[in-house]
């Protein structure tokens, strides 16, 4: 397919306008073939920007420039049309200035480059909860990274040719090779250069300077989250920062659930878990975003919008999380940042092996003498979600999947019990909205200064913030609905010596077998001040040995350790001015009240 070929004016206008400005060398349409892959890859091997690896199979290796390694919050803007639409969560920018300064950065930017364009769905092309996108990149790793993580096809191009709506997206590293200049492995631009911004009226993404993770790969969180929840809020859906993983019950039943925690609290692990109680089973939906839609029965049905898995490589291990080490290990994985063996393989922090000589990521020689970390912290894995080993097999069933739960949770070490579910629905906004992670300097047994992270939505929310929690109360006002009951999960409580008080990885299967029972009406709860934890007995303790003190210290109500954190979450929600929901200021009065 060529662009010539096109008969849609207004996608062949967009194009032509970003090839005129750019001025690539050559441009390719991406297919998602097998062939065009492996040719991507064989090309950045050429030009030493992959390693092929000998294990795990069809894998390869690459290490950014130092100064290209995460998300660039503060480079990160919402172009609303209107500032107080971004909200007091988001950087701004006016999106006219911003057109205009993308007008002369973007001129000449891919000078000896190849502009790609990506067409891409996000989800299953033919469910009706599925997005379409066009990412104009000059990035080969973004290609082979996209053509992982979304599912990048002609027939998507065609469709779009044909009308179908679709999120444009354009991207560079800002590295033009013009004059005498040499490419590097991994090129972009100053940090002060850098732009990942957001159009929402417009539904575009325009990213500058970063070749890294989402600033570069546009269909992850630029769209699935900032953009979409934008498109969510507009046509009456959800668009989440959402784990969806399907439990099934020794007699065969089957619940899906939903979760949402922020970083570092253990998603992935949850949704690849291997219980630890006998006859439960747990299987993959998606790892890190849920869309979701009622159907005409009122349920709420998911679909994860991705095709793979973009892990953070730190910390996972058969220990930690076995599944998604059999993922990777299966190949056709694309390794970032990490440390590499002298055999050729890879290695991070955390990982199973121990081994006494290693390339750290920044092509140094290492040891663990050196006393520095071999991987970069945010080392990443991208791998195809198809051969994780408990993929569930209706993963991308296009009607999605009917969720029965939400969970919420953070990193807390003091206050918050094991789970605790939500009085209703308005209640269970207000834990969504006040989610929060204590510091990592917090006081040993101390309430702890919290980081709140609502909804885990904070860094990816393309909207006002205040609107945000309005939308998830609307939701709860859909005629007919079938709602999700709604959790508050807490795997990081710590006594007073510092020792976790929960075994957590898959004894969390315990928490979720409770969870099972409270949707089905027939596991225990005791109403308390702030919800319904489990009575005495209701959770499933077999073959674990908890003292007793930690026992009563994950299940019961800290009184105080809440009036404490109360002027917390009154300063948190002030942020929100006139636009936060009546309903959150109220279910805070209540809480009060009832801590007495």
């Amino acid at each position: 397919m060529d662009i010539k070929d096109l008969k849609n004016a207004d996608l062949k206008e967009w194009l032509q306008y970003w090839i005129d400005l750019a001025t690539p060398d050559q441009v390719v349409i991406c297919d998602g073939s097998q062939a065009q892959y492996n040719e991507i890859c064989n090309m950045m091997v050429a030009s030493g920007a992959f390693i092929k690896m000998k294990w795990p199979l069809n894998s390869y290796f690459a290490r950014s420039d130092k100064s290209d390694v995460a998300r660039v919050e503060e480079r990160t803007f919402i172009c609303a049309n209107k500032k107080e639409d971004a909200g007091p969560t988001n950087y701004w920018k006016d999106p006219a200035e911003m057109k205009a300064e993308f007008a002369e950065l973007f001129k000449g930017a891919m000078v000896g480059r190849t502009l790609y364009v990506i067409p891409f769905s996000m989800g299953h092309p033919d469910s009706p909860i599925a997005k379409y996108g066009i990412e104009l990149t000059d990035s080969p790793y973004v290609v082979v990274n996209m053509c992982i993580m979304t599912r990048v096809s002609t027939e998507i191009l065609k469709r779009v040719d044909d009308g179908r709506e679709f999120v444009k997206c354009v991207h560079s590293v800002g590295y033009p090779l013009d004059g005498d200049k040499a490419d590097i492995p991994w090129p972009s631009a100053p940090v002060e250069k850098k732009y990942i911004t957001h159009f929402p009226e417009t539904r575009e993404i325009i990213s500058y300077g970063s070749g890294y993770g989402g600033n570069a790969l546009l269909g992850k969180k630029c769209f699935a989250l900032r953009i979409a929840s934008v498109q969510a809020r507009d046509e009456g859906w959800m668009a989440e920062h959402m784990l969806i993983l399907k439990l099934t019950s020794p007699e065969g039943e089957v619940k899906y659930v939903a979760a949402a925690f922020p970083s570092a609290c253990g998603k992935t692990n949850l949704a690849m878990m291997e219980p630890t109680i006998p006859g439960w089973k747990v299987e993959t939906i998606g790892d890190d975003i849920a869309w979701m839609k009622f159907g005409e029965d009122g349920q709420l049905y998911a679909i994860n919008p991705e095709a793979g898995f973009f892990g953070v490589a730190p910390g996972t291990s058969m220990k930690s999380n076995p599944n998604a080490m059999r993922t990777i290990n299966r190949g056709n994985t694309i390794f970032t940042n990490c440390a590499m063996t002298p055999e050729g393989g890879v290695w991070w922090e955390d990982h199973d092996s121990k081994p006494e000589f290693l390339v750290d990521w920044t092509r140094r020689p290492w040891t663990p003498a050196k006393g520095t970390k071999a991987a970069h912290p945010n080392a990443r894995f991208t791998t195809p979600a198809a051969q994780c080993p408990v993929i569930a097999p209706e993963w991308e069933a296009p009607e999605g999947v009917p969720i029965s739960a939400f969970l919420f949770g953070g990193r807390r070490r003091t206050v918050v019990p094991l789970v605790n579910e939500a009085m209703n629905w308005e209640h269970g906004v207000f834990m969504g909205a006040t989610m929060a992670s204590e510091m990592t300097a917090a006081a040993l047994g101390g309430a702890g200064q919290l980081r709140f992270d609502p909804f885990a939505m904070l860094p990816f929310c393309g909207y006002h913030m205040g609107d945000y929690f309005k939308h998830w109360l609307n939701i709860g006002k859909h005629k007919g609905a079938k709602l999700p009951k709604i959790f508050y999960v807490n795997w990081f409580r710590r006594g007073e010596d510092g020792h976790f008080l929960w075994p957590g990885f898959g004894d969390n299967s315990r928490v979720l077998k409770w969870i099972f029972g409270r949707c089905n009406g027939t596991a225990k709860a005791k109403a308390t001040a702030i919800g319904n934890l489990p009575e005495a007995g209701s959770l499933d303790l077999n073959g674990l040995n908890i003292p007793e003190a930690d026992l009563k210290a994950l299940l019961e109500v800290d009184c105080k350790g809440w009036k404490d954190v109360l002027p917390q979450i009154e300063a948190h929600f002030e942020k929100f001015g006139a636009k936060l929901p009546a309903e959150m200021n109220k279910q805070l009065a209540d809480l009060k009240a009832r801590l007495g």
